[in-house]
């Protein structure tokens, strides 16, 4: 048989569970009123009705069991555990207050490290513009590099602080998604087997002949999403070459072996490569373009998420942005496009 407790243990747990700690929303009521000099001014002060406050201070006297105002005196006076309660509790209240600034300032500021985790052509363009930008938010900063879905589990699991990714679905009630930027597919083809320009997305069935598409795996999330984007409209391509990454399906093209659908940001990342392909528009449809969000997990950053959507959508704007439009002339200038921000 377990042992039996102690009837001295049992009684201090007891007394600890009889003996709730103060409201601080009570002791405030409190305070404001012997400040005030009344609970009128007080309930002013405090933006509640005079009834509200009334009712705080007799909760708090019956928490206490004291009298803490001296009614039979108008207006009421503190008695002397009121005196002693307001002394006290003031200084409480302002150290509480204290240690919300400071819980707050070290979310926003003092951030010893910050782990942010981005795909790779995100990482490989924006990143080090980024990184500067919020250079003055963290003492040390660590950027990882990889896979949708990797990020994603990384960030689930505490490895990550934010993730800037291409997918949206994540089924997490505790993760906040923002949408960054959006970017439209574009037709990359070989120089020598250059084609029209595309009036139509249907345009890209009528390729040349012995002319295969160059995939992305589909266990990216841009492989996927150009899977989807292929059967919206219509084009089936025989599995051929499939890569994870840009610079080997750019080099095939570049080789003449075949054609790939990617992003600006894909190209801007493999630019060594721009010299031998041509790059297409593709018409506006459903599906043709990829989403960037920025991840991260509910109310624990205190605005420090919204400040790198911010920095984000500033530097694909001012840096971003006009460095796709001089390594690719041709494309429109929707190619690349933030949303519109509300102002506050």
């Amino acid at each position: 048989m377990p042992p039996t407790p102690l009837p001295a243990a049992r009684g201090t747990r007891k007394a600890r569970r009889a003996r709730p700690l103060p409201d601080l929303q009570l002791l405030e009521a409190f305070v404001a009123v012997c400040d005030a000099g009344s609970m009128a001014l007080a309930a002013q002060q405090l933006g509640l009705s005079q009834s509200a406050v009334s009712q705080a201070i007799k909760t708090l006297e019956a928490e206490l069991g004291i009298a803490l105002l001296d009614r039979e005196v108008r207006p009421a006076v503190t008695t002397h555990a009121g005196r002693v309660l307001r002394e006290r509790a003031t200084r409480l209240l302002g150290q509480a207050r204290n240690l919300v600034e400071q819980v707050r300032a070290t979310a926003r500021h003092e951030h010893a490290r910050i782990h942010l985790g981005c795909v790779d052509s995100f990482a490989a363009t924006v990143g080090p513009r980024l990184i500067r930008a919020l250079s003055g938010s963290a003492q040390q900063m660590l950027m990882w590099s990889g896979l949708t879905p990797t990020l994603t589990e990384q960030l689930r699991g505490r490895e990550l602080d934010f993730a800037i990714c291409t997918d949206s679905a994540i089924d997490d009630p505790r993760i906040v998604q923002r949408l960054l930027f959006s970017e439209s597919w574009v037709a990359v083809f070989p120089k020598a087997h250059a084609v029209p320009g595309l009036t139509s997305v249907r345009a890209l069935s009528d390729l040349p002949a012995g002319l295969p598409l160059i995939r992305y795996s589909q266990r990216s999330v841009i492989g996927q999403q150009i899977e989807r984007f292929l059967r919206h409209i219509g084009v089936q391509a025989p599995r051929t070459y499939e890569f994870d990454a840009t610079d080997p399906l750019l080099s095939l093209v570049a080789s003449g072996l075949g054609w790939a659908l990617s992003t600006p940001l894909c190209l801007l990342q493999s630019r060594q490569y721009l010299d031998d392909v041509v790059v297409m528009p593709i018409p506006t449809t459903r599906l043709g373009q990829r989403h960037f969000f920025l991840l991260s997990r509910e109310d624990e950053w205190a605005g420090l998420d919204d400040h790198i959507a911010r920095i984000t959508r500033d530097v694909i704007r001012q840096d971003t942005a006009p460095a796709i439009r001089r390594a690719m002339p041709g494309l429109p200038p929707d190619a690349l496009l933030c949303p519109i921000e509300e102002t506050p």
